[in-house]
């Protein structure tokens, strides 16, 4: 009987389509124009998406001006000779543009990637963005036209306009107005000290990467979403892909915050709020970009042992194994905190495998930090401290929220991430219960969490943020994110048709309130914003900053006309950073800290300011085959706010050279201090070392061969 009546209404259901076809037929040839969209809607749309990719562009081109003249206004780049704007690039900026200036310099490209690839910390880095600019400058002919730094700093600000017009395209995207784009990028320049560290390292490695994730991440917004058609599905495909890879190869950090995307897919794909179709085709992409990355990357093994390729690789093979998961009971849902359990292990153990057979150094002493970091450990090791003391890897200063509160960023962020995390959550409880996921959402539906892109970025934000309460230099991964979440949500309908269900208001139709909000707010805090920070922008463009550095632009100088071709020279990372690039000789360390025989030489050389022997000193100096050391009274003299925090603490301690007792510290060796003793130019130390130049800041000693010391 019950299968009768199923037969029953399925034949009805059969012969309900079918008039339903025969009448739209016949509408269609009574009406040809039926079902075609109306041509001045679709004019409607085009100049929409003509203005707002006209604005878009405009506000990345008007970012990259800015900071151009900001940076012009800064360091006097026009008025400084070759030398002085070299220095000022500091740190790891100085070995990045040196790689640049000797592919310039270099007779042929092969010689110049030899020379290159002779240090072997090289292969630890990625500098396919000088590889890059150096072919873009000399097969574009330019120079004739534009010196080599001002070409790359420009192309490193091209990006930054980039980045902000991938920002506003999001926004954009989300929002569905320009208008939510516009305030990402106002939002994103008042807070630019959080948001980005282009003002204090232009060649770092974050300026030329971030650009393409910010790229990838608004292409991924439009795949995921649901009411997408299948050429823009195409093109967002392509895109991501693109930029996927190449994000990949900007940066050899790049995985790891890959990985964290791919624990959100892997979020939302287990709680189907997404379709599993589209999150699979990324994790396809992900593993097409390792794979080329490695290949391209001179067989990196720090790819084949990241944690991004143990994950995707658990989620390939749990997609083999599951079974009967997304149906609503309980055995389904029973299986569900199994895979959640099973891709876990499977990712643990092959990552386990994985740096069991793979020779590879990939960041070993960044794992010793997260155990002292969170307390699991503790050590006297000088590089684990000298990392614990750096204030990126310490948690953010209260200052930093002042800052996003007083530019209204971070009341407003939290505010859409509260209703957003409800709406979500209802919506998790109904896929549990069952209910399928919707295809397309209304804004009379006020059901902001139902939008997978939505939900992706509300996971990717908490992700971020959360690594950013940790870690103050994840700051400029997770505030870019916050601006462009938060002004999502002043300028979403839908978010506020969605406050407005739960309130359920009746005196105003909450449709039409929704709209007025969602344009009249933004439009606010757009003003107030202009009121406040517009003058303190113009006042910093205005300003001619001042920075020169004499003794270093000296200490340069005599060694171009003084110093032997052959000299090698000793000292600080920061300051040997700086020699190479500006003056090309050899030195004993680097300032770069993804190697750890590199970290150890440079905590051997760091020893020049340790209270040890002038004999130990000597015999570290030669088996590194120095033969000029340099003493910087900065150091040397050190008077830092952090007490423990200096490097000759940090060397006293991890030397035994120092005892806390009940908050006070003291030091005891019997050798006095290095960098002191040696100025006193008394023996032992004038049989080792000779001193040959000094100035306010610097003191040069060559170092003395064993001939010489014996006589």
């Amino acid at each position: 009987m019950e299968e009768g009546t199923a037969d029953l209404r399925q034949r009805k259901k059969q012969n309900c389509s079918e008039a339903d076809k025969m009448s739209s037929k016949e509408r269609k040839k009574e009406n040809p124009n039926l079902g075609r969209t109306p041509k001045y809607v679709l004019f409607q749309r085009f100049a929409k998406l003509f203005f707002g990719c006209l604005a878009a562009v405009t506000s990345g081109m008007m970012y990259a001006v800015y900071l151009s003249t900001y940076h012009e206004r800064k360091f006097w780049f026009s008025s400084r000779q070759e030398l002085e704007r070299e220095i000022t690039f500091q740190g790891d900026s100085a070995i990045y543009y040196s790689f640049y200036k000797d592919l310039l310099k270099a007779p042929s490209f092969e010689r110049g990637m030899t020379n290159i690839f002779t240090i072997n910390a090289v292969q630890q880095m990625t500098l396919y963005p000088e590889l890059i600019a150096s072919v873009l400058y000399q097969a574009s002919g330019s120079e004739e036209v534009i010196e080599p730094v001002y070409f790359y700093i420009g192309i490193v600000f091209g990006l930054q306009g980039i980045y902000v017009t991938a920002l506003f395209i999001t926004s954009w995207v989300m929002s569905g107005t320009w208008l939510a784009g516009m305030l990402t990028v106002a939002w994103f320049i008042i807070n630019r000290t959080d948001t980005t560290r282009i003002d204090y390292s232009i060649p770092s490695r974050e300026n030329w990467a971030l650009p393409y994730f910010a790229c990838q991440v608004a292409a991924l917004t439009g795949y995921l979403k649901n009411n997408i058609n299948s050429s823009a599905e195409s093109f967002c495909y392509l895109l991501v892909s693109a930029a996927t890879y190449t994000f990949m190869m900007m940066w050899e950090y790049s995985h790891y915050l890959l990985f964290v995307q791919a624990v959100c897919l892997f979020l939302l794909d287990s709680l189907t709020l997404v379709q599993t179709e589209k999150v699979h085709e990324v994790y396809k992409i992900y593993l097409f970009s390792l794979f080329l990355g490695y290949l391209l990357q001179f067989e990196n093994p720090a790819l084949l042992v990241s944690p991004l390729l143990s994950l995707v690789a658990a989620l390939m093979l749990s997609k083999c194994l599951e079974v009967n998961m997304k149906k609503g009971t309980f055995i389904s849902r029973l299986l569900k905190i199994m895979h959640f359990y099973l891709v876990f292990t499977i990712t643990v153990t092959l990552n386990f495998l994985l740096k069991m057979f793979v020779p590879h150094k990939e960041n070993e002493h960044l794992l010793k930090f997260l155990e002292v970091r969170f307390g699991l450990n503790t050590t006297k090791n000088f590089t684990m401290n000298w990392l614990l003391c750096q204030e990126s890897l310490q948690a953010p200063s209260q200052d930093f929220f002042l800052r996003l509160t007083q530019s209204s960023v971070l009341p407003f962020y939290i505010l859409v991430l509260i209703i957003c995390l409800f709406s979500v959550t209802q919506v998790i409880f109904k896929r549990i219960g069952g209910e399928p996921l919707k295809e397309t959402v209304t804004l009379e539906d006020g059901k902001i969490g139902e939008r997978p892109e939505i939900v992706y970025h509300i996971v990717h934000t908490l992700l971020l943020g959360s690594l950013a309460m940790i870690l103050e230099g994840m700051k400029y991964f997770w505030t870019p994110y916050v601006c462009m979440l938060a002004a999502f949500g002043v300028c979403s309908p839908e978010l506020w048709m969605t406050l407005f269900k739960w309130l359920r208001l009746k005196a105003v139709h909450p449709i039409l309130l929704a709209l007025i909000l969602s344009m009249a707010v933004p439009t606010i805090i757009g003003f107030s914003l202009w009121k406040e920070f517009f003058p303190r922008i113009m006042t910093e463009l205005s300003e001619l900053q001042e920075f020169y550095d004499p003794d270093t632009v000296e200490l340069m100088m005599w060694i171009k006309r003084q110093a032997p071709v052959a000299a090698v020279f000793a000292g600080s990372p920061q300051l040997m950073g700086v020699i190479k690039l500006c003056t090309g000789w050899m030195v004993t360390s680097l300032p770069l800290y993804n190697d750890d025989d590199l970290l150890k030489r440079n905590e051997n050389i760091y020893q020049i300011y340790s209270k040890r022997s002038a004999e130990d000193i000597y015999k570290i100096l030669t088996s590194y085959k120095a033969s000029y050391l340099i003493i910087e009274d900065s150091i040397c003299n050190e008077v830092g706010p952090v007490k423990g925090c200096r490097i000759k603490d940090l060397l006293d301690i991890a030397n035994g050279h120092m005892v806390c007792d009940e908050n006070e510290s003291y030091t005891y060796s019997k050798y006095g201090r290095f960098c002191h003793e040696i100025k006193m130019n008394h023996s032992p130390y004038v049989n080792y070392f000779t001193r040959v130049y000094w100035n306010r800041s610097y003191f040069v000693y060559r170092i003395n061969t064993v001939i010489s010391f014996q006589s």
